[in-house]
């Protein structure tokens, strides 16, 4: 991913109504974004621009994923 293009994710993950989101998404960003292959990081940019609330949602258990591609994301942001 380019440099600027990780500046404009990282403060899509930063500027999130809810601060929860904002500590979750950006804890991983900086700690395991870069782990992922290119399919895990495209997913993670999808997920990036939910809305809040249902991000949340998933995020916090509340609800599952249908989509395959975002369960490996879903399940390390839940760790993260």
């Amino acid at each position: 991913m380019e440099r600027a293009d990780y500046e404009r994710l990282r403060w899509r993950c930063i500027r999130r109504a809810l601060l929860e989101l904002d500590i979750v998404l950006t804890r991983f960003l900086d700690n395991g974004f870069d782990q992922l292959d290119e399919e895990q990081q495209q997913a993670f940019v999808e997920l990036a621009d939910w809305e809040d609330h249902d991000l949340w949602r998933l995020i916090s258990g509340q609800e599952e994923t249908r989509d395959p591609r975002y369960a490996p994301i879903v399940a390390r942001l839940r760790k993260s």
